[in-house]
């Protein structure tokens, strides 16, 4: 076994808290030979079976889609783009309670509603909260928002009305994000979170692997998380999609999504890592070693423009695991 992972389970006996790996040896996690990747998951996989959350799952629902101001580059729903993806108003209260009814009746713990735009509009901050609590009242199930930039002012009303978790992603490492977008900059982002957890709620903040970034960029990435001591960590893996500026993007390797995986929980020890958009499209066969892999949770059902996979499909796998 390479000695960087012998000071990894090190480490992980001596019960060091936070990251297990200072950003200088993250990258050189990432750069061990192929010949390392089944040490590395299993490493990572000991990291999860030690210090993780049990599993879960979750679902999200595109409560409003579209049109969106951002110029994120891998985004179908981006102004900027012509993807063909829907464009609607924010969705009645009704549609979204069948939604998650449908995520609860299978297994899932926690519902998000997700949002287009910079910003929820004010019209829509009320029926969105009202929302919240009938899901709440009627599936017992924990309920997350993804709503853009946050004020302290929303994110009380937000918080009041029942979301316990608050998710934004970063997307990518701040010294990659001039690449990816440009309406605003990587501080706000981290700003919400900041605000979010001020409120009471947890934060959940990932990024996508695979968008033209470096090996280091990725170690940027998963270090920055675990500065913010972020409570969930959800790692999308690119699925490029026709009329974005990363339409030509190509595939991530089944192998080197597994290794990213194993970075961000040797990185977050403890913290919830659940695998999201692109899972199908990037490990097809492969999904099941993400739970070698160090993650202890998956979005499941569809995502905000493409298919994902089954909640059946997705409940199989994790008995046939043992983890549902």
């Amino acid at each position: 076994m390479d000695a960087l992972l012998s000071v990894i389970l090190h480490r992980l006996g001596e019960s060091v808290s936070g990251p297990l790996l200072s950003r200088r040896e993250a990258e050189e996690f990432l750069r061990l030979p192929s010949s390392s990747t089944l040490d590395m998951l299993s490493v990572a996989g000991t990291v999860r079976a030690v210090r993780a959350p049990s599993f879960f799952n979750c679902g999200i629902v595109n409560a409003k889609s579209g049109r969106c101001p951002e110029n994120c580059a891998f985004c179908a729903q981006s102004a900027h783009h012509e993807t063909g993806a829907p464009v609607y108003p924010f969705v009645d209260q009704d549609t979204l309670l069948r939604k998650a009814e449908l995520a609860a009746s299978h297994g899932t713990k926690r519902f998000s509603l997700v949002v287009s735009g910079t910003m929820l509009g004010e019209d829509d901050v009320e029926p969105l909260c009202r929302a919240v609590r009938r899901i709440i009242r009627e599936t017992g199930m924990s309920v997350c928002g993804s709503l853009g930039i946050l004020t302290p002012e929303r994110a009380a009303r937000y918080r009041d009305a029942g979301i316990t978790r608050y998710h934004h992603n970063l997307e990518t490492a701040e010294s990659f994000f001039p690449r990816i977008c440009t309406t605003h900059l990587y501080a706000k982002d981290v700003e919400s979170l900041r605000v979010a957890r001020a409120a009471g709620m947890e934060v959940c903040s990932g990024g996508i692997i695979g968008l033209g970034e470096s090996l280091e960029q990725r170690a940027e990435l998963a270090w920055t998380l675990a500065e913010l001591d972020v409570d969930s960590i959800p790692l999308n893996f690119l699925n490029a999609i026709k009329g974005t500026r990363l339409e030509n993007m190509p595939r991530l390797a089944p192998e080197e999504a597994l290794r990213a995986v194993a970075l961000f929980r040797i990185m977050n020890p403890s913290k919830d890592l659940l695998i999201a958009g692109g899972r199908s499209h990037v490990l097809g066969e492969w999904q099941s070693w993400l739970y070698a892999a160090g993650a202890n949770g998956m979005m499941t059902g569809d995502y905000l423009t493409t298919s994902g996979a089954a909640f059946e499909a997705d409940l199989t796998m994790m008995r046939t695991l043992g983890v549902a």
